[in-house]
C-alpha cells in the first residue's frame, strides 16, 4: 500500500523500460501518468453523469479482463475528482463538466503523477522483499489503512480517494475491513475498486458499489494503440500482437516485451505436427520456455489454453479470434473430434498450469506433460 502507484499486474502494463523481444523499448506510461483513455466513453459518461446530477455513488466497482484500462480510468478518475477546489463544495457549480480529463500540466495531474498527492491513496498487492515479487494477495494491513485515510480532511480540494487496484486479490480478512469502510462511508470520500473477477469479491462489497461493465476494445483501437507505441514492428507482426492481444492493449505490450509472438509461433509449430509430435521440437521448445526468467513458462500457460479455447468453438461451427495461420491449425485439430471433447482439454490443461503456479512443479515437465496429453487427444 502506499500514496499512488504503478500499475498492476492486473492491467498487463509493464513499465516504461521494459523491452519488445526485437530490443526496442515500448513507451507506455504508467496507468497514474496515462493522460489518454481509449475505447471507454460510455464508463466516462456513466461517471460524469452521476457526478453532474449530484449523486456521487461513494464507491466504484470498474469491472473487466485484465488489460483494457481499467487502472489508467480510475486515475483518470481519481485526478478529476482532485482537481475539484473545495470553495466549489462536492459537486462543482451550475456548468456541467464535460469531461474526465484535466491538463497533464496541472498541478494536481503532476502530483498524482509523481505519487505525491496526498489526497490520493492507491491500494495494491505489496512488494514480497523476501521472495523478491509481488505478494499474491492484497492483506489486511493495506486495507486497514483506508478507513484512517478517509476521516481525515481533504487537504487540498473537495474529495480524498481511494484506490484498490485488483479489489479480487483481497483476501478474506482485508475483504472484511474495507467491507467496514463501506458500510459507513465518509463524507467527501470516493472509492474506486478495479478487479476483474467480481465473484471472488464478497457479495456485500458488490453490493455496497456502483458497478460499472468496462467491455474489451475493438480491434481497430488496438491496433492503432500498437502503431502508436510500437512503431517499428512489422505490419504483420502489428496484426498478430493485435488478434492475441483479445481486446487489451495492455496485454499486447506484454506480450511485445515478453516476445510473445515468438512463443505463438513455436506452439502452432507444434500443434500444426498433431497428432504427431517431434520429440526433439518438443523438448527444445520446453527448454527455451523455462531457462532464465519464468516469462515463457506463463505466455504458454495463457496461449495454449486460448488454443484449445479456439479449438473448441471452431468444432462448435463458432469462429474464434484468430489469424489465418492460427485459424487453418485450430481447425484440422477441431475436425478431428467433438466439441466436449476438446473442450474437457482445454479444461484439464488449464488446472495443469494452474497446479504449477500453486505448488511450484518442474515447469519443463508441465510442458510436456501439457502437450503429451495434446498427442493423446488429437489422435
Amino acid at each position: 500500500m502506499r500514496y499512488d502507484a504503478a500499475m498492476s499486474d492486473d492491467d498487463f502494463e509493464p513499465r516504461a523500460d521494459e523491452e519488445t523481444g526485437e530490443g526496442g523499448a515500448v513507451a507506455v506510461p504508467l496507468p497514474r501518468e496515462n493522460a489518454e483513455l481509449v475505447g471507454h466513453a460510455a464508463a466516462e459518461a456513466a461517471f460524469l453523469g452521476a457526478y453532474n446530477a449530484k449523486r456521487l455513488p461513494h464507491a466504484w466497482l470498474l469491472i473487466g479482463p485484465a488489460g483494457i484500462g481499467k487502472a489508467s480510468f480510475a486515475f483518470r478518475a481519481a485526478r478529476f475528482l482532485l482537481a475539484q477546489p473545495d470553495s466549489r463544495g462536492l459537486f462543482g457549480d451550475s456548468a456541467p463538466a464535460t469531461a474526465l480529463a484535466i491538463p497533464a500540466e496541472h498541478p494536481v495531474f503532476r502530483l498524482v503523477a509523481s505519487g505525491a498527492h496526498p489526497d490520493l491513496l492507491v491500494v495494491e498487492r505489496a512488494w514480497d522483499e523476501k521472495r523478491k515479487r509481488l505478494r499474491s494477495e492484497i492483506v489486511v494491513d493495506d486495507a486497514r489503512a483506508v478507513a484512517a485515510f478517509l476521516h481525515l480532511t481533504p487537504s487540498q480540494g473537495a474529495w480524498r480517494v481511494v484506490i484498490v487496484d485488483g479489489a479480487d486479490e483481497m483476501n478474506r480478512n482485508a475483504a472484511n475491513a474495507l467491507l467496514k469502510v463501506l458500510e459507513e462511508p465518509p463524507k467527501r470520500a470516493i472509492l474506486l475498486l478495479t478487479c476483474e473477477s467480481p465473484g471472488r469479491l464478497l457479495p456485500t462489497i458488490r453490493s455496497r458499489c456502483r458497478m460499472l461493465h468496462m467491455n474489451v476494445l475493438e480491434q481497430d483501437a488496438v491496433l492503432a494503440a500498437i502503431r502508436r507505441l510500437m512503431p517499428d514492428l512489422e505490419p504483420a507482426d502489428t496484426m498478430a500482437l493485435a488478434q492475441l492481444a483479445g481486446g487489451s492493449i495492455g496485454r499486447a505490450v506484454t506480450l511485445a516485451a515478453q516476445d510473445g509472438l515468438a512463443v505463438q509461433r513455436g506452439l502452432l509449430s507444434l500443434l500444426d505436427g498433431l497428432p504427431k509430435l517431434s520429440g526433439e521440437a518438443l523438448h527444445a521448445f520446453a527448454d527455451k520456455l523455462v531457462r532464465g526468467e519464468a516469462a515463457g513458462f506463463g505466455l504458454l500457460a495463457d496461449l495454449l489454453p486460448r488454443a484449445l479455447a479456439g479449438t473448441t468453438m471452431l468444432a462448435l461451427g463458432r469462429e474464434p479470434a484468430a489469424s489465418a495461420p492460427e485459424r487453418a491449425t485450430l481447425a484440422r485439430l477441431a475436425a478431428r473430434h467433438s466439441p466436449a471433447h476438446w473442450a474437457e482439454l482445454w479444461r484439464r490443461i488449464g488446472q495443469l498450469f494452474a497446479a504449477a503456479d500453486g505448488i511450484e512443479l518442474d515447469k519443463k515437465a508441465v510442458v510436456l506433460d501439457a502437450f503429451f496429453a495434446l498427442e493423446d487427444a488429437a489422435r
